[in-house]
């Protein structure tokens, strides 16, 4: 990996084409994967600002892969166009919401966890989301800095509900049921991505795991970044219409089934 400081005029495609890139999008996700996050950049790079550039065949053009018989292939992970992180409520966004699959780490092309994400115990009934404390200011997939997507970080250890998040607890029987959980966090969250860090904690993805004192093992449900259809929304919905665009599926079957979900009492 080698550094370029931005020159008056130089744009990221420009700065690829000059160093053997595939695209100015495989450079800025190259360099926001090794990159600090205070050196996190978007479209507009501004003059004087350092680049990573990487010297790896998988990274460079496609003719100089073919001068240099190359035969790697890109390994760069699928972005969708709505993927951004802000660093600040009015700052830019860029695309980067799952690691680089370049990185060749476990990692590869999962998703960083935000707020709204949610876990699950091993030896719980509920999915509690997450509630971010280490930080206010970093969000994924969401340039207005809506608090839903806040990054959760390897020492973000409380969930919503705070008191008993993952309803009973399978390692409590009792003659009258499960007791109630009593969540407390053994340590930080483990097997976080350390390339990126927010205020120096690792960030969550969607591999990370974490214990609790209790015996449970606590893992990513969902992590939060995708857009789903609200309860309320689906039943609000016209059938004959979600119908002629999807005739295979039994929609109003689909509602009922929602509408017990939603009703339903862990």
């Amino acid at each position: 990996m080698k550094r370029y400081i931005v020159k008056k005029g130089d744009t990221l495609d420009s700065i690829a084409q000059l160093n053997g890139i595939k695209d100015g999008k495989t450079l800025q996700i190259f360099h926001n994967t090794n990159c600090t996050l205070e050196e996190l950049i978007g479209t507009q790079i501004p003059e004087g600002s350092t680049l990573y550039i990487p010297e790896e065949s998988d990274q460079m053009s496609e003719s100089q892969q073919t001068s240099e018989d190359s035969t790697s292939k890109n390994s760069i992970s699928k972005q969708s166009n709505s993927n951004s992180i802000s660093t600040s409520k009015t700052g830019e966004s860029t695309s980067y919401t799952q690691v680089n699959r370049a990185t060749e780490s476990e990692h590869d092309g999962k998703y960083f966890v935000v707020q709204k994400g949610q876990c699950q115990c091993d030896q719980g009934f509920k999915f509690p989301k997450f509630k971010v404390t280490s930080h206010q200011k970093n969000y994924w997939n969401d340039a207005d800095g809506q608090s839903d997507y806040l990054a959760v970080t390897e020492i973000d250890l409380q969930f919503d509900p705070l008191v008993e998040p993952f309803g009973k607890c399978k390692l409590k029987p009792s003659s009258g049921g499960y007791l109630p959980c009593t969540y407390a966090p053994a340590g930080k969250w483990t097997k976080t991505y350390e390339k990126v860090k927010i205020m120096g904690n690792s960030c969550v993805t969607e591999i990370s795991e974490l214990m609790c004192t209790t015996g449970g093992k606590i893992t990513i449900f969902k992590h939060g970044q995708q857009s789903e259809a609200s309860a309320s929304q689906v039943a609000k919905a016209n059938p004959d219409e979600q119908q002629s665009h999807n005739p295979i599926m039994d929609f109003e079957e689909f509602q009922q089934e929602t509408d017990t979900e939603n009703n339903y009492a862990y």
